[in-house]
């Protein structure tokens, strides 16, 4: 008899009571913000800055510990921000003694909410309900596997090309691995394999981490890409388009793609080569599904065209890829015409993913506009000799900073939030001849994504430990290694096709 292949993941266990950790980060987290605060003001920054580095201190703790939840955390951040900015003069008025008033500051409190950024990342959570409600994203992964053969390594192969094929139709790495991991555990017990053997634990460690490459690779497959997006558009007003990321950072995902294949069999090698009888159980589970719905027919063919007006960007026409985008979830929501109601697209909505955005680009804003973002960046440049360093030299020590950090946080998100506005600050402030500060961010922001080490790292990370298929040993051993390689691939880029680019440094 043959297991359903969407047999659902094991519940995962009711969420304990807060931990020792959690605790003592958020006392931890509230210490920083009183401690900064009751420092003396630095004579070149103005007092609303100071306020924002006490805020920023609070939220990496409390973003690092997960001390409170990340929708939780954005609303008490943004209460912060409105009522201690409210006690400050204006930044932007340097004459200016008097308070700017909580009028003001809820301004730079909710500036994130009018970014263009947070209506694309809350369209592409529409377009990852819409796959979800008709099934289509099931129906594309099931196809796919059922042409790869039985043999253990080519299911995996398998598995990262539906990976990589839905980074490019599903703009959220959380709704594309939480579709894939009902499906590859399907498949462990359709064959009768140990879910705790090492194919198990090969095909699902490898699923997300194919999603967290691809998350470099594809501009509209991340949240954090969209962060980095809103503040190179908003400071320093530059547009990089769909098919300008996709030259920049698919050759890179690809031949990590690659590595990652042989990473993962080498280090966590199948115990069969072969499953007995696999190529006809995933033809069966697709004609379970029956042919396809006129509302999958719809949406595959609303997503073709909407990939077609990302990758022509500026090619063929003018639309951004948040206009495209919107236009996209109103077809799908419009009645007779669209895939989906209302009530269907709100079936686990995240917005507290999208408040959790919103919030982090205001926290990056105000950092900017206060000066704090600039104050640090010129901490940084001076104390660690970057005033004339080198394009290729920058970019390691910041890459190398970027990674360790990773390792604090859980949400790739929140890290964009907090280092690409400073990122930004510090590439301006250095004087480096020719330096191209929007390439160099958006190299920089690639690295965000290496999340590849803990399963705490990311979201998919996580959905992949809830399958207990494999211990968190494993995922450490083999996310190392991919890590290296990451970087080391990550030098090879810098040294040749980026400078080619002009990515690192104007071309004369």
């Amino acid at each position: 008899m043959t297991a359903p292949i969407a047999t659902p993941l094991p519940a995962p266990p009711t969420a304990p009571p807060p931990g020792l950790i959690k605790r003592l980060g958020f006392w931890a987290a509230l210490a920083a913000l009183v401690a900064v605060l009751l420092l003396p003001t630095p004579a070149d920054l103005p007092l609303a800055g100071h306020y924002m580095l006490a805020i920023l201190a609070f939220a990496v703790i409390v973003w690092m510990t997960e001390a409170l939840d990340y929708s939780v955390s954005a609303v008490v951040i943004g209460a912060l921000m409105l009522f201690l900015l409210a006690y400050a003069p204006s930044a932007a008025k340097p004459g200016v003694t008097t308070a700017m008033g909580t009028g003001a500051s809820l301004g730079l409190a909710l500036s994130g909410f009018a970014n263009s950024a947070v209506a694309l990342v809350a369209a592409a959570c529409f377009i990852a309900s819409a796959m979800t409600a008709t099934g289509l994203d099931r129906r594309i992964a099931l196809t796919v596997l059922s042409k790869v053969g039985a043999k253990t390594h080519h299911i995996v192969i398998g598995a990262m090309i539906v990976g990589f094929l839905l980074s490019f139709i599903v703009p959220s790495t959380t709704a594309r691995v939480a579709c894939l991991m009902p499906i590859m555990m399907g498949f462990v017990l359709a064959f009768n394999v140990d879910r705790k053997s090492r194919f198990a634990a090969l095909l699902v460690i490898t699923t997300a981490q194919t999603a967290s490459i691809w998350n470099v690779g594809i501009k509209t497959a991340a949240a954090q890409n969209m962060v980095a997006i809103g503040f190179i558009e908003k400071q320093l007003g530059a547009q990089i388009t769909w098919g300008e990321w996709f030259v920049a950072a698919a050759p890179f995902a690809a031949l990590m793609t690659v590595a990652l294949f042989f990473i993962m069999t080498r280090m966590m090698k199948p115990e069969m080569k072969e499953i007995a009888g696999g190529q006809e159980t995933i033809r069966k589970q697709l004609q379970e599904l029956g042919p396809m719905t006129m509302n999958q027919w719809k949406l595959l063919a609303i997503v073709l065209v909407l990939l077609g007006f990302w990758s022509t960007e500026k090619v063929l026409h003018s639309f951004d890829t948040t206009s495209t985008t919107i236009a996209a979830v109103a077809l799908m929501l419009f009645p007779r015409i669209g895939v989906m109601d209302w009530k269907q697209s709100q079936k686990g909505f995240p917005w507290g993913t999208v408040v959790l955005f919103a919030v982090g680009i205001s926290v990056g804003s105000a950092l900017l506009q206060t000066k704090a973002a600039g104050w640090l960046a010129q901490l940084i440049v001076s104390n660690l000799g970057l005033q004339m360093a080198s394009a290729f030299a920058i970019l390691m020590l910041l890459s190398g900073f970027l990674i360790v950090i990773h390792l604090g946080f859980a949400s790739a998100t929140a890290l964009s939030s907090t280092m690409i506005p400073i990122i930004i600050s510090v590439l301006s402030t250095v004087q480096t001849p020719g330096i191209n500060i929007v390439g160099m961010t958006m190299i920089l922001q690639f690295v965000v994504s290496f999340g590849f080490i803990l399963p705490v790292n990311a979201p998919q990370n996580m959905i992949a430990y809830g399958t207990d298929t494999f211990e968190a040993r494993d995922f450490v051993r083999t996310g190392i290694v991919i890590t290296i390689v990451a970087t080391a691939l990550l030098v090879i880029f810098a040294l040749t096709y980026w400078p080619w680019m002009g990515l690192m440094v104007h071309q004369p």
